[in-house]
């Protein structure tokens, strides 16, 4: 029996975490998955209830467990406690612990929402990329870092942005091999764009020269394109269809794969897997914890549902499970119910409905 741990986190992790495990429990009985699930704590509310993000408790089963369904961390009534105990510092140290270096989210877009988008229909229509985002290295846990005093008295914050050719090989292969699968499944080429700063930056000078050099002796078939971050940011408005697997640092990553998001209309329709090197994985939604919305059945659960199907396909290796989720969303996306975040105001034949009501109707899809 496989075990997927669920940390439905704060905010409006818990709203949106209620309606994915229903959807999991459905496919896991209609597919005989043989999956338990089992919960535990992260973020703010580890902290009032143990006073730490990640208490060793979730991370032993988070350990133990063969998949991590993950909600959302953070918000404001946690901010101004010590920064090393925070609720993102919890969500870097699991990620951390089990070694979940290669961040993986999709930017597909549905056509049914094509006007939820702020881009114009035609650049965008057909939209479906993969942004392959380095996770555990990068300026986000290099070391030193930290903010000291100076000797004139002024204060001096500072962070170290470093790879490794380890690293950068690992992730590399990652997107490497992912352009394989998608052009194969897809009809289509493979093709691979690193982003870097190699202008600027000798780290990923570095991280360049390994991913070319990485192609060149592995993967010659496929395409190898690079990019320059802030040309990458405008080039994903201006003509994102021209990528397919996009492969970048931590940061960069960070910032590509949310501007990536609003391409489909809305973060909350973005999901997302963390894999470490045998393939097991955390999987979360790319948005925040909302909690200015938290409480009020105003939440978007697709990019959680759809977490589930990215689980069940790369951990659990149930591709028809996967597609029976994913079926589900687009067919209630047919039907035209919206939550806020996605909602055409311009379209009366749309309906405005919550985040249970959504979740229920994917429900009702899948049975």
């Amino acid at each position: 029996m496989a075990t997927v741990l669920t940390l439905a986190g704060d905010g409006i992790g818990p709203e949106i975490m209620t309606q994915a495990v229903e959807v999991l429990k459905a496919v896991n009985n209609t597919f005989a998955l043989d999956i338990s699930l089992e919960s535990g704590l992260l973020g703010g509310a580890a902290i009032d209830a143990a006073g730490q993000p990640l208490p060793p408790e979730t991370l032993d089963k988070a350990r133990a467990a063969d998949a991590v369904l993950l909600g959302a961390v953070g918000g404001p009534k946690w901010d101004s406690i010590e920064r090393s105990i925070r609720p993102e510092r919890g969500l870097l140290k699991i990620r951390s612990e089990l070694g979940l270096f290669a961040n993986l989210r999709v930017a597909k877009l549905y056509p049914q929402l094509a006007g939820a988008s702020s881009i114009k229909p035609e650049i965008i229509s057909g939209l479906d990329l993969l942004i392959v985002r380095e996770l555990t290295g990068g300026i986000y846990f290099g070391e030193p870092r930290g903010i000291r005093t100076l000797d004139n008295g002024e204060q001096q914050g500072y962070n170290t942005m470093v790879y490794s050719t380890s690293e950068i090989e690992r992730i590399g292969k990652v997107a490497f091999d992912l352009a394989q699968t998608r052009a194969k499944a897809l009809g289509r080429p493979a093709k691979v764009c690193s982003v870097d700063k190699a202008n600027v930056l000798e780290v990923t000078e570095l991280w360049k020269q390994t991913m070319t050099e990485l192609q060149q002796q592995h993967y010659t078939d496929v395409a190898l394109s690079h990019m320059y971050a802030d040309n990458a940011c405008m080039q994903l408005i201006k003509n994102p269809k021209q990528f397919d697997v996009m492969v970048t640092g931590n940061m960069f990553g960070d910032i590509l794969s949310d501007e990536a998001a609003m391409l489909t209309g809305s973060i909350g329709m973005l999901p997302s897997a963390s894999l470490d090197a045998e393939g097991k994985g955390m999987y979360e939604p790319c948005h925040g914890s909302a909690p200015d919305i938290a409480g009020q059945d105003l939440a978007n659960p697709l990019a959680t549902i759809l977490s589930v199907a990215m689980m069940l396909r790369y951990t659990f290796k149930q591709e028809e499970a996967a597609a029976s989720i994913e079926s589900a969303v687009s067919a209630v996306l047919d039907d035209g119910l919206r939550t806020a975040d996605i909602l055409d105001t311009s379209d009366s034949a749309l309906k405005k409905v919550g985040c249970r009501e959504m979740g229920e109707a994917v429900l009702a899809k899948l049975v």
